[in-house]
């Protein structure tokens, strides 16, 4: 059985949706500071341990759906 291909819209959006944690990670005055921590993590460190969850996610979101 052949699998159809995406429509190009559908690519291009998922595209973009992967592109979101790379911009986030670069964007270094996003979340360069101290405040708020979270039980005494500063918000620089898990903010970016929730961006590797996120960018994981995503990353499988996108390669189920066999972009």
């Amino acid at each position: 059985m052949a699998i159809a291909a995406p429509s190009k819209l559908r690519r291009t959006a998922w595209y973009l949706i992967l592109f979101l944690p790379v911009v986030l990670a670069l964007w270094v005055p996003l979340y360069n500071r101290i405040d708020p921590s979270f039980y005494g993590i500063p918000f620089f460190y898990w903010f970016q341990f929730i961006l590797i969850v996120v960018a994981a996610a995503i990353t499988a979101a996108a390669y189920r759906s066999k972009i």
